[in-house]
């Protein structure tokens, strides 16, 4: 996809603050005709840059959440074990986010449980998997202060 332009961040910055608007109000917000704007909106998604559409949902309201930042370090470093970690954390559902950093660690998971039992066996089971986990390290989450809501497209 060539370069975006200044309306195709305009686009992409109403449809993360809501992704309901419908198509005529999206194109007035941004200046354009409703057939040019469905256009640039097609274009984003084919392009692999719009990856999907979603609720944000108080997950505290549904049921017992308690969510969890754990740090993960593997006992060795070779490519298959990073890709056996990866492939675990993308079938595991309570791991939300799953990411490879740099420093201590090897992973940063952002993990949804019920409760403080729960992230101890889920974490008992990875240590005595085959994954070469060497250790997991956890951070509770005591408050949200900010929620995710977009990226800055600036």
């Amino acid at each position: 996809m060539e370069a975006l332009d200044r309306l195709d961040r305009k686009i992409l910055a109403a449809l993360q603050a809501d992704g309901r608007i419908t198509n005529a109000a999206l194109a007035d917000a941004v200046a354009l005709s409703p057939s040019a704007c469905l256009a640039r909106v097609k274009r984003l998604e084919a392009a692999g840059i719009i990856t999907g559409y979603g609720a944000r949902v108080a997950v505290e309201r549904v049921r017992p959440a308690l969510v969890i930042y754990g740090e993960v370090t593997l006992k060795r470093h070779l490519p298959e074990d990073f890709r056996a970690l990866e492939g675990l954390f993308r079938h595991e559902p309570r791991v939300l986010e799953a990411s490879e950093i740099s420093g201590r660690s090897d992973y940063m998971v952002k993990v949804l449980v019920t409760d403080m039992a729960e992230w101890r066996d889920l974490t008992a089971g990875w240590t005595a998997g085959p994954w070469q986990m060497e250790r997991v390290t956890s951070q509770v989450v005591m408050h949200r202060t900010k929620e995710f809501e977009g990226w800055p497209l600036g």
